[in-house]
């Protein structure tokens, strides 16, 4: 397993913390956010979609670099049904080291 960009890192460690504007930097303001198949554009949306999300903790289990970006596969630990997940991946496109651009989250 490879290590994940430094933007990717920084996700991580805030994606599981209360919303706060450290984690909404990380996004480019229009950036997309796909999640259970719906679409979320632009940092509003973005931010609604993370007040519907519980707050969960990720264990990072795979990290692969390819030509569309970097798949993360995590596991995923929370106060939510089926919890935990294993094997959701966190697919991150168009990011640069200061902004994320695409990210989708799927099986």
């Amino acid at each position: 397993m490879t290590d994940p960009p430094e933007i990717i890192r920084r996700y991580f460690a805030l994606a599981g913390q209360p919303d706060q504007d450290a984690y909404f930097a990380l996004f480019a303001d229009d950036a997309v956010v796909e999640d259970e198949g719906r679409e979320h554009r632009g940092i509003e949306a973005i931010r609604a979609w993370r007040r519907d999300t519980p707050l969960v903790s990720y264990e990072i289990t795979d990290v692969e670099d390819t030509s569309a970006g970097t798949v993360v596969t995590a596991t995923i630990s929370g106060d939510f049904p089926g919890s935990p997940v294993a094997g959701l991946r966190f697919r991150f496109a168009k990011y640069d080291d200061r902004q994320i651009r695409r990210l989708r989250i799927a099986p």
